[in-house]
């Protein structure tokens, strides 16, 4: 869970340092809230 968190966090900076706009970042934004409820359904269990 912690390596998820650090990964998630580098993402979150990396994605934010390359957009150039408040649109480009609120789309970065929703990309990585959606990885997120993805990876948040994976790991649910069935």
């Amino acid at each position: 869970m912690r390596k998820l968190l650090i990964l998630l966090a580098a993402t979150a900076a990396v994605s934010v340092a390359a957009c150039n706009t408040i649109a480009g970042a609120g789309k970065d934004v929703s990309a990585t809230g959606n990885a997120v409820t993805g990876t948040a359904k994976d790991a649910t269990p069935h």
